[in-house]
Protein backbone atom coordinates (compact mmCIF):
# COMPACT_ATOMS: atom_id res chain seq x y z
CA UNK A 1 0.00 0.00 0.00
CA UNK A 2 1.32 3.42 -0.96
CA UNK A 3 1.26 6.48 1.32
CA UNK A 4 -1.83 8.65 0.99
CA UNK A 5 -2.26 12.40 0.55
CA UNK A 6 -5.26 14.40 1.81
CA UNK A 7 -6.48 17.36 -0.26
CA UNK A 8 -6.32 20.58 1.79
CA UNK A 9 -9.43 21.92 0.02
CA UNK A 10 -11.94 19.04 -0.10
CA UNK A 11 -10.26 16.43 2.18
CA UNK A 12 -10.27 13.78 -0.56
CA UNK A 13 -7.67 11.09 0.21
CA UNK A 14 -5.76 9.46 -2.64
CA UNK A 15 -2.63 7.38 -3.02
CA UNK A 16 0.46 9.50 -3.53
CA UNK A 17 1.23 8.25 -7.05
CA UNK A 18 -2.24 9.34 -8.26
CA UNK A 19 -2.00 12.97 -7.14
CA UNK A 20 1.69 13.95 -7.17
CA UNK A 21 3.81 14.54 -10.27
CA UNK A 22 7.57 14.96 -10.00
CA UNK A 23 9.24 17.46 -12.34
CA UNK A 24 12.79 17.26 -13.63
CA UNK A 25 13.78 20.36 -11.63
CA UNK A 26 13.03 18.53 -8.32
CA UNK A 27 9.68 20.31 -7.81
CA UNK A 28 6.41 18.48 -7.33
CA UNK A 29 2.86 19.22 -8.56
CA UNK A 30 -0.19 18.16 -6.52
CA UNK A 31 -3.58 17.87 -8.25
CA UNK A 32 -6.74 16.58 -6.59
CA UNK A 33 -8.78 14.31 -8.88
CA UNK A 34 -11.95 15.12 -6.91
CA UNK A 35 -12.07 18.94 -6.85
CA UNK A 36 -9.21 19.78 -9.29
CA UNK A 37 -7.35 21.80 -6.62
CA UNK A 38 -3.74 22.23 -7.73
CA UNK A 39 -0.50 23.28 -6.07
CA UNK A 40 2.60 23.74 -8.22
CA UNK A 41 6.31 24.01 -7.44
CA UNK A 42 6.23 22.16 -4.13
CA UNK A 43 9.87 22.05 -3.14
CA UNK A 44 11.27 18.74 -1.95
CA UNK A 45 14.19 18.10 0.37
CA UNK A 46 16.37 17.61 -2.72
CA UNK A 47 15.10 20.77 -4.45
Amino acid sequence: MLPTVKCPKCSYIAEMDHVLTAQSNQNVIYKCPQCQYEVRNIHTSKG
